[in-house]
């Protein structure tokens, strides 16, 4: 069953757009739109393909198309700022079943009439807003006065008429204002921010084209079968790599589009951005400047490829992005991140290892560590023989056997924010640490499976063997971690991963490319690693939230299932000794401060998120702000009371002591080969979870398995 929730997130510009017609209209500021015969053609292509092609196998039917008009209509007015619910009402009444009827005949008109009433609707409510903030007797606000507004998703409606719309864009502009002055911006710069805002989105609204419109309506349909499927104009095609991954000479960043912001998804490995360390996912950027100064231009409303341009820039260049940060819950919270753009280069991903040593109260271990932030393969050299190519696979074995010469109790494989990579190197890493058997198995839209990626070869490490994971281990890092996991290799700790488990590929149509899911991963347990992602064996706080960031948060995404498992070792009998090893760790949870802390702050998180209304007394908003910086702070200088540290004198000192230690790490991490294992208390417990192992499994040869 199709799922109904409007989906507010893309990953490809889709906040306002103009339409096509085979008629002709000409608005009065000598707007035109009007759909080709090449567009009417290619849409019937891609509906072709979506239903023969997709792995999800759903017809365009009158049940889909309700949907699509929801999603059509969701991308052109996401905060449901500019049509009235009248209008909504006419559109399903007139469309709600008909357009899959409609477009399988290449008929574009009714996507065109729902754009031109979008159009106008747009135009005078902008026209009116400007017109409010320009004049002295337009708004003027009373801060003092209990007033709120609606922030969840579920509490927002369309206006009933034009007197309830102009009282919720009131609201909306006043909730900006105080925002912004509670950034420490003045009421009068604040609505002149706002009045520039507005401005571009009027400027930018006419500046729409049909191929614009076009790959809306188009991709209101493809995001229904699932969020990585998407319609690629010729003009959007030119530019997709990089804008999806701003990886040459940028920041290093997968950005998309949600309501009005342009919102970090992840971070790109041994990129500008994630070597810097400020910038998080989750992260909304709401201005971009150039240089160390340069004016922030705010990029609040702009599509993503215009904000990808900003962003974008020559080597050692520098940008500046204003974001609201991901973990604070306030929204007049501002945070101005300095990166200096860059190429993402294969050595900066390269694995690294390190040593950690730990005592169990008996005696003392000596744990290796290796850190890998990417599958990497250098495709070229690869297949140009070069007995020096470089990948994971091979920088691991190396690392490995250096390891092993330093004689180490055991290892844990650190994939935290490894955001996958080369299905072959997933495949090959695996093949360090079992034996030969199939590691992965993959269903086409056809339903025959795959198992031709296997381990070919004998273990090359056989000791104890612990896998890190958070929500950002995704892809690959899934595969390796399921397939460890699945074969009672070594223990899984950390966050559910992400959950991405699917394989697209680029097929051309009749005009453009459709990027379409085809096939999907499973383990070979039989479980697949879409949506539900990789659970861990022991759990671990994180402090992203999961319905922000991950595969389950798209309403589109295809659902986890189970194939049939295939024939596969137990190494381990992990079974026999994970209720012990948590009930050891729930101990130490319970008083190791950095623990405590990391759930205070998770529990405090959800707490500030689960609001559902934002309040416009500023008196009411500082002292929230006020009392979410004092909870924090009292958090912080718990943790250091308990580790016998000086407490914070403040929020401010805080903050400094913590910005100066990010540049410290950085600066270690950028100049040396090893890699920094101090002051992670995550990879501390990791390690004392692999202890807990090594000595349940020392305990009798009952404990393992085929081994």
């Amino acid at each position: 069953m199709f799922m109904r929730k409007t989906c507010r997130r893309f990953l490809i510009p889709l906040i306002t757009f103009g339409f096509l017609s085979l008629s002709t209209l000409s608005f009065s500021k000598d707007v035109e739109f009007h759909f080709t015969e090449e567009q009417s053609k290619t849409a019937v292509d891609i509906i072709d393909k979506l239903s023969t092609r997709h792995y999800r196998n759903q017809p365009f039917d009158d049940e889909l198309s309700e949907a699509m008009l929801d999603k059509y209509i969701s991308s052109l007015d996401p905060a449901k700022a500019f049509f009235l619910k009248t209008d909504i009402d006419k559109f399903h009444k007139k469309y709600a079943t008909k357009l899959d009827d409609t477009m399988l005949k290449g008929d574009l008109d009714p996507g065109y009439d729902i754009f031109v009433k979008y159009f106008h609707r747009a135009t005078d409510r902008l026209e009116w807003v400007i017109s409010q903030l320009e004049s002295p007797e337009g708004f003027n606000f009373d801060f003092t006065k209990q007033e709120s507004i609606p922030i969840s998703d579920d509490a927002q409606e369309w206006a009933k008429n034009e007197k309830e719309a102009d009282d919720k864009w009131r609201k909306r502009i006043k909730a900006s204002i105080l925002s912004l002055k509670l950034a420490d911006e003045s009421t009068e710069k604040a609505k002149e921010v706002l009045l520039r805002r507005y401005k571009n989105q009027l400027t930018r609204l006419e500046q729409q084209d049909s191929a614009d419109v076009f790959e809306a309506l188009i991709n209101a349909l493809t995001l229904l079968y699932d969020p990585h499927t998407s319609y690629l104009s010729p003009r959007t095609l030119e530019n997709f790599n990089i804008s999806m991954s701003l990886s040459l000479e940028g920041i290093g960043a997968v950005l998309q589009s949600e309501d009005e912001y342009t919102k970090v998804v992840r971070l790109i490995t041994g990129g500008p951005a994630a070597k810097q360390g400020e910038l998080k996912p989750a992260d909304k950027i709401i201005a971009v400047g150039q240089g160390d100064e340069g004016e922030m231009v705010d990029v609040v409303g702009w599509r993503l490829d215009e904000v990808v341009k900003l962003i974008r820039g020559g080597k050692n260049t520098i940008v500046r992005l204003k974001v609201m940060p991901s973990e604070s819950s306030d929204d007049g919270a501002r945070k101005v991140i300095r990166i200096s753009r860059d190429e993402v280069k294969l050595e900066e991903q390269a694995a690294k290892k390190g040593i950690i040593e730990l005592s169990d109260g008996d005696k003392v271990f000596k744990l290796g560590v290796i850190n890998v932030p990417a599958f990497y393969l250098d495709f070229d050299a690869y297949r140009r023989r070069d007995p020096n190519y470089k990948s994971t696979t091979k920088d691991v074995y190396k690392l490995l056997k250096e390891l092993e010469q330093e004689q180490v109790d055991g290892l844990i494989i650190d994939l935290r924010n490894n955001g996958g990579g080369s299905l072959q190197e997933a495949t090959t890493l695996t093949d360090l640490f079992i034996d030969q058997g199939p590691v992965v198995q993959i269903r086409q839209t056809s339903q025959t499976i795959s198992r031709n990626y296997r381990s070919r070869h004998k273990a090359v490490y056989r000791g104890p063997l612990l896998v890190l994971t958070n929500r950002l281990s995704a892809s690959a890092s899934e595969i390796f971690a399921g397939a460890i996991q699945d074969y009672k290799r070594g223990l899984i700790v950390g966050s559910q991963s992400f959950g991405k488990g699917t394989v697209q590929s680029l097929t051309p149509v009749y005009s453009g490319q459709l990027k379409i899911t085809e096939s999907k991963f499973y383990r070979v347990s039989g479980d697949s690693t879409q949506h539900r992602g990789v659970i861990p064996d022991v759990s671990f706080p994180f402090l992203v939230d999961s319905k922000e960031v991950g595969e389950s948060s798209y309403d589109t995404a295809l659902p986890w299932d189970q194939i049939h498992p295939v024939p596969h070792e137990a190494y381990y009998n992990i079974d026999a000794i994970i209720g012990e090893i948590t009930r050891k760790h729930d101990i130490r949870k319970l008083q190791d401060p950095d623990f405590v802390y990391l759930n205070k702050q998770v529990k405090n998180l959800e707490e500030s998120r689960s609001r559902q209304e934002l309040s416009l007394n500023e008196q009411e908003r500082i002292k929230e702000q006020e009392d979410m910086k004092a909870r924090s702070l009292a958090i912080e200088n718990e943790r250091r009371t308990a580790k016998g540290l000086e407490p914070y004198a403040s929020s401010k000192e805080w903050e400094k002591e913590r910005d100066a230690k990010t540049a410290e790490r950085i600066e270690q991490e950028t100049s040396s080969k090893q890699l920094n294992t101090d002051d992670d208390a995550l990879l501390s417990e990791a390690g004392y979870i692999l202890i807990d192992m090594i000595n349940l499994l020392n305990k009798g040869p009952e404990q393992v398995a085929n081994f």
